[in-house]
């Protein structure tokens, strides 16, 4: 059931970030997608009276948890912060962002 809810929350808009609204990498993730000029979209588990069971099938989909923050572009997992970091660092978050609709420059 969360994973079906996190499907659907993840497929709404072209950036989805689950994280936390105490979490500095959560942060530093949303920092970085303004910076580039991303219009995102946050779920705040700790705000969300189901967070809980929410975080429990991101952790089954990343593979480790705390899976805060869990990044979605165009409705696919990109993965934690490590991940989105490394695919900036490559110079392919730019063109995944483009494709999925979420930059038009």
């Amino acid at each position: 059931m969360a994973a079906e809810r996190v499907k659907r929350l993840a497929s709404e808009r072209a950036v989805v970030i689950f994280g936390a609204s105490n979490c500095y990498m959560c942060h530093a993730v949303q920092t970085l997608f303004t910076q580039l000029g991303v219009s995102w979209t946050v779920h705040e588990l700790d705000k969300d009276p189901r967070g809980k069971d929410v975080e429990r099938a991101l952790a089954g989909m990343v593979g480790r948890g705390p899976p805060v923050p869990t990044v979605f572009i165009g409705g696919a997992l990109v993965g934690p912060t490590d991940r989105v970091m490394s695919l900036h660092l490559s110079g392919q978050l730019v063109p995944l962002l483009r494709q999925a609709g979420a930059l038009w420059l």
